[in-house]
């Protein structure tokens, strides 16, 4: 079967698409210097913009991976944004997480992977 990879470089793809599944390597915010919330809300639309050239949408999404930089702080407000962005009914699996960010600004990356159509 043949592999699909998506803004790829040397180190790695954006998007692979293999065997009808889409995965997205963590997505981060471009203005680092935004609240839990604005940094949710541009994640999420990097998400969604790589989900629709990779041919799929939201409503797909099998898995996600939340990385936080606190969890106690921004778990509630997240949850927020993640609430109102995902249409009720197509609830991935999930997991959210603590974690040291690769820069110090960075308070949330998630990774998706979604069938597609």
């Amino acid at each position: 079967m043949s592999i699909k990879r998506l803004h790829a470089n040397k180190r790695m793809s954006q998007v692979v698409i293999h065997n009808g599944l889409a995965y997205l390597s963590g997505q981060v915010c471009e203005d680092v210097q935004g609240d839990i919330e604005k940094q949710t809300k541009e994640t999420l639309a990097a998400i969604e913009k790589l989900l629709g050239e990779a041919g799929t949408d939201k409503t797909r999404i099998l898995s996600a991976t939340i990385y936080l930089k606190d969890i106690e702080k921004d778990f509630e407000n997240m949850n927020r944004v993640w609430d109102t962005w995902l249409p009720e009914g197509v609830t991935p699996a999930r997991a959210t997480v603590e974690a040291k960010m690769c820069e110090p600004e960075l308070l949330i990356e998630i990774s998706i992977v979604a069938t597609l159509p």
